[in-house]
């Protein structure tokens, strides 16, 4: 019986990069354990900095080392593809942050009519822009901290509207609050502000890395989060809890060694965990996901409330990531997790 030719897409446009190679490199050492090495045959596939597709000897060199490579000359082949690219059976993209989890990559994963992991355009899109899935959230009845939308037209374009903009900030939400671009993970762009002055900065930030902005308010909460697998009927795993002493879940604290710490399954009445379980099931549904996502929420501990805060759909894979730490506390190990994925994939795209 011949083997499934996986290609690994990995790489690409977003300030994710790096974090993307080291997921690819756990995902292709799950593909190549002893209990999946003989259903699947990995091709990686990996998209430069500036967009360049590789394949072959330089897309190994790159999973195999784990340092971004760029080959200015491939510049000439902008919108061609490596001849790779006719001999999969399904796509594993492994694309963290815009232009690999918003729907972009899917769309064209769809066009090529081959099966994918992972969500389609409207669940990635969906999951990535924060305000629609906050609004895709609202009309599931699931409860979320107090925020408001804005463009970049609204913070640029008319000075007299600005400070008005910013009354209403301060009347509807107060201090402390987050400012965050819509479409950018991994808490880029996204500022913490106690005062009017860094309400303005920060607006204005988030104003150069999208046109799409959000406010929300702040609160005292544990953060947790569960993973989902699964598409029709999805699972969801045990919960996890995160603590970091910075002074929020920033950039910095998510990638740097022990700047945080990960409680797996986290200490919660049973009651909350199950309340949590049916709270993220009902997310993955709302945006319309598909095979994986992981959905965090706010614990507010004093008062028993259970607020989400978004729904990741194509969350980091690393070893030491959440998500599949999350599966591995359940019982599925990684390598089980991965061929989980790919079932659910070919699954998806046979209905």
């Amino acid at each position: 019986m011949s083997k499934l030719r996986v290609g690994l897409l990995f790489g690409g446009r977003s300030g994710e990069h790096e974090v993307s190679i080291i997921s690819a490199r756990a995902i292709a050492n799950a593909l190549s354990a002893e209990e999946n090495s003989h259903k699947y045959e990995i091709l990686p596939f990996y998209i430069q900095k500036d967009g360049i597709w590789q394949a072959g000897e330089i897309a190994q060199e790159v999973l195999t080392s784990g340092i971004p490579k760029e080959t200015p000359a491939a510049k000439l082949n902008l919108w061609q593809f490596p001849v790779q690219t006719t001999e999969i059976d399904l796509w594993f993209p492994i694309l963290h942050g815009p232009n690999g989890e918003d729907g972009t990559i899917q769309g064209l994963l769809t066009l090529m009519q081959v099966p994918f992991v992972g969500s389609g355009v409207l669940g990635s899109a969906t999951g990535m822009d924060k305000i629609a899935m906050k609004t895709a959230f609202a009309q599931a009845g699931l409860p979320q901290v107090k925020y408001k939308a804005l463009t970049r037209a609204q913070i640029w374009s008319n000075p007299c509207v600005f400070p008005k903009l910013c009354d209403e900030i301060e009347a509807t939400l107060g201090y402390p609050c987050f400012v965050k671009p819509a479409n950018l993970g991994s808490s880029v762009g996204i500022a913490k502000v106690r005062s009017r002055t860094e309400l303005e900065a920060a607006l204005d930030n988030a104003a150069t890395y999208d046109r799409r902005i959000i406010v929300e308010a702040g609160v005292v909460a544990r953060e947790v989060e569960c993973a989902v697998l699964g598409n029709d009927n999805p699972k969801a795993s045990v919960i996890g809890e995160i603590t970091f002493d910075s002074d929020f879940y920033d950039y910095e604290t998510k990638y740097t060694q022990g700047k945080a710490d990960l409680f797996i399954p986290a200490h919660l009445p049973e009651s909350v965990v199950q309340q949590i379980q049916e709270k993220a099931l009902q997310a993955f549904t709302a945006v319309d996901a598909a095979g994986l996502a992981r959905v965090d929420f706010f614990y507010v501990e004093a008062t028993g409330e259970i607020l989400i805060n978004e729904i990741n759909t194509l969350p980091g894979f690393t070893s030491t990531s959440m998500y599949p730490q999350l599966w591995a506390n359940t019982g599925i190990s990684f390598p089980q997790l991965v061929d989980q994925l790919i079932q659910l994939a070919m699954e998806r795209h046979s209905n």
